[in-house]
């Protein structure tokens, strides 16, 4: 209390000084007084009243209406300082959730990671970009001890941390499966039953699951209600929708899902990926499924890799570098 009695009666002298002379001097002593006052926290609406009181005492007969107008800009400021304090709390509220947000994401990443196997024969191109921080698609490998490997490419529907933990308990429950269930079918019908039971009902996941074996050179998959795979034929140039039909993890305990087989012969690609590819837009329009097909193809002397971050950085430009959605795409290509 004492502080304050003393700055007001500082804030008086000062204020006087300027109102007779108009000088630098008494504005430099106004921004070190404001530093003390923005030290002892006061309020806009404090300062203000303030500067009344300091006037009344300065000036006892100013007008009616001028003290009107004073007394309207200490009402002015109240509701001001009111909303100044909720704006700044909104900031806080944010700059915490930004941070944790980054920390949710750099643990999503450390916890979904996953390498990309070296197979026999087959080359693999893979890119996961997503739209914001976290990533709502995902996508893992698993090899086998007979040197087939697993694909599994997912995009679950809802975003955010609870999107990276649900994807959490995904991976590590297909890690702990047993190989001799390591199957496409056995896998989304295992991983089914882990969604039904665990994961909020208003949550799913759609799946893409395929088993390459190199022995065969073939690759089998499954699907859980995503988006469908294409299949490039090298000897005449062609594209195939890879259909493959199945509930959404999580719907129904008792779903199965059924199994497709494709053999692969040299030059061939199967590319798998989610709704952030084939809903690219440009400008309001959603781009063609054609048009990706198309771009893929123009890419497909380059090795797996180069032809995805190709794809990716097409779609990127057309999109202005801002992606709608997240962009997840895989390509294997036969090369031996």
């Amino acid at each position: 209390m004492e502080s304050i009695k003393k700055e007001s009666s500082i804030y008086k002298q000062i204020l006087k000084q300027y109102i007779e002379t108009q000088d630098e001097t008494s504005l430099y002593s106004a921004e070190q007084i404001s530093k003390s006052f923005i030290k002892n926290s006061l309020l806009p609406e404090e300062i203000v009243n303030l500067h009344i009181q300091a006037l009344m005492e300065l000036y006892p007969d100013l007008s009616a209406d001028f003290q009107h107008s004073m007394d309207f800009l200490l009402e002015t400021m109240i509701s001001y300082g009111l909303a100044h304090q909720q704006f700044q709390s909104l900031q806080e509220r944010q700059s915490k959730l930004e941070s944790e947000i980054a920390v949710a994401a750099n643990m999503q990443n450390s916890l979904l990671a996953t390498k990309k196997p070296q197979v026999e024969g087959l080359d693999i191109g893979v890119i996961s970009v997503p739209a914001s921080q976290m990533n709502g698609d995902y996508h893992h490998f698993i090899q086998g001890s007979d040197g087939s490997v697993g694909i599994a490419l997912a995009d679950v529907i809802g975003k955010g941390i609870p999107a990276a933990l649900c994807m959490s308990m995904i991976k590590y429950s297909m890690e702990s499966f047993p190989e001799e269930s390591m199957s496409p079918k056995a896998i989304l019908k295992n991983l089914n039953r882990v969604v039904e039971q665990n994961i909020d009902p208003s949550m799913f996941i759609t799946m893409f699951y395929a088993q390459y074996t190199p022995a065969e050179k073939k690759l089998h998959y499954a699907s859980a209600g995503h988006e469908p795979g294409y299949y490039f034929n090298s000897h005449d140039h062609t594209f195939h929708t890879m259909e493959a039909k199945g509930v959404v993890l999580g719907v129904s305990s008792t779903a199965e899902y059924a199994q497709h087989t494709l053999e692969l012969q040299k030059g061939d690609m199967a590319i798998l990926l989610t709704d952030g590819v084939t809903e690219s837009r440009r400008g309001d329009d959603f781009i063609e499924t054609e048009e990706v097909l198309e771009v893929i193809q123009q890419y497909a002397h380059l090795s797996a890799q180069e032809m995805v971050m190709k794809v990716y950085k097409y779609f990127e430009r057309v999109q202005n570098f801002e992606l709608k959605d997240d962009f997840s795409l895989i390509v294997l290509k036969r090369d031996v």
